[in-house]
């Protein structure tokens, strides 16, 4: 008896041993930084929940919509996320007091689809610094693709100089005898349109633009501006303002009785933020570009990756604007971020998600347009890389041409 007893003994104590050594070699597989554990992964953003950009806040609502679906499934790996958002009312020093209250005081792992591209220059440095990843950048700057200078910076949809040079091309081959206006912001991003633009049309630039017009984010209204776009006998108006500027852009136009072929930039093209405040008659044949599929489009009722997004729309942010390229938009730059979280398994620490964002291979969302996808290396950070023209009917976006790019 005291032999079994004995021997049981000593089976229990190997496969106590045995099981602790299994513990130990899976609790030394995770590595973790600041903001990610067993249980839960940090992550942080700034939105202007306030001031003139607060349409753009949309994109953060949505976002938060959908991790929560995600952590109701079970989350990444076992682990929550916990999105910290908070209010920068766009304005870059509100961002960087913000931001820097993510990284010290909540320590997220890094930060996630902050808009505006003079918000995030103004962390940019900050960030990169302190070896934090940057992901997904809500900015378009040429700045937020460059690995050798930035390495802890990744933006998200193409860039400013590539969604200008695309325009060019249209204009060039539709309209070669343009005279050309430039409506932009007088920030970064709106230096990067001016640039690309001129870079677009090389030589013709001095001949075809005929005025450039910038505006200040604290401007009231832009009036004067599209006055002397007009005026300066400008046919092809390039209209790359914010929603708000955009929305008043189109509808002094309308006033003017000036109906210039105008293009407008991406992130202006919303139809219930930009087009139904202008008004939708005003709005009519307005052109632009697009890389995801539209919502208000019919021709995509029987898509999957529609029918995915729908249903979530349903269930998780019923008060969205299904009409909305910010409800589109953030919900695939979300679904690309549990992509590599995903990948990153249980190697959390920020090198590795820098290396996993960095790592990504033929990935397609539910809500890319069909022929895209998305691959980086750590040489190319460019994420979405082409567009596909389209020009509202008065009630739609519709798509024409073949897929574009830079």
């Amino acid at each position: 008896m005291h032999k079994d007893w004995c021997k049981l003994a000593a089976r229990a104590a190997i496969v106590g041993v045995s099981l602790f050594a299994a513990a130990n070699t899976l609790a030394e597989s995770r590595k973790y930084d600041p903001g990610a554990g067993d249980t839960e992964i940090r992550i942080g953003q700034t939105m202007p929940y306030s001031g003139p950009a607060s349409a753009v806040s949309v994109i953060g609502k949505l976002q938060a919509a959908y991790f929560r679906m995600i952590n109701e499934r079970g989350g990444i790996n076992g682990r929550r996320i916990k999105l910290i958002s908070y209010d920068d009312a766009a304005t870059p020093s509100k961002t960087v007091e913000q931001t820097r209250k993510l990284v010290e005081g909540d320590e997220v792992l890094f930060t996630f689809q902050t808009p505006g591209s003079a918000s995030n220059v103004a962390v940019q440095k900050y960030l990169n610094d302190h070896h934090v990843p940057q992901l997904f950048v809500g900015g378009r700057s040429t700045r937020f693709e460059d690995p050798a200078e930035f390495p802890w910076t990744i933006g998200f949809a193409p860039n400013l100089r590539t969604e200008i040079r695309v325009y060019v091309r249209f204009i060039l081959d539709n309209y070669p005898d343009a005279r050309i206006g430039l409506l932009y912001q007088n920030d970064e991003s709106g230096k990067d349109y001016l640039a690309g633009l001129k870079d677009g049309l090389g030589a013709k630039a001095a001949l075809m633009v005929a005025s450039a017009a910038p505006y200040e984010m604290t401007d009231p209204t832009i009036d004067s501006q599209v006055v002397r776009l007009k005026a300066a006998g400008v046919n092809v108006l390039i209209d790359m303002a914010a929603p708000k500027f955009a929305a008043q852009a189109i509808r002094k136009a309308a006033e003017l009785g000036w109906k210039p072929v105008h293009l407008l930039g991406v992130g202006s093209s919303s139809i219930d933020a930009v087009l139904a405040p202008a008004g939708l008659e005003n709005a009519k044949g307005l052109i632009s570009a697009s890389s995801f599929k539209e919502a208000a489009d019919p021709s995509w009722a029987d898509d999957a990756g529609m029918k995915t997004w729908t249903a979530f729309m349903t269930s998780y942010y019923p008060e969205g604007d299904r009409k909305s390229i910010f409800t589109t938009y953030g919900y695939s730059a979300a679904e690309l971020l549990v992509q590599v979280l995903r990948q990153c398994g249980d190697d959390l620490s920020r090198d590795n998600v820098m290396r996993q964002a960095a790592n990504l291979k033929d990935v397609k969302l539910d809500l890319l347009l069909p022929g895209l996808s998305i691959s980086t290396s750590q040489s190319d950070y460019r994420v979405v890389k082409q567009f596909r023209m389209m020009r509202f009917t008065g009630e739609r976006w519709e798509p024409f041409g073949p897929m574009v790019a830079d």
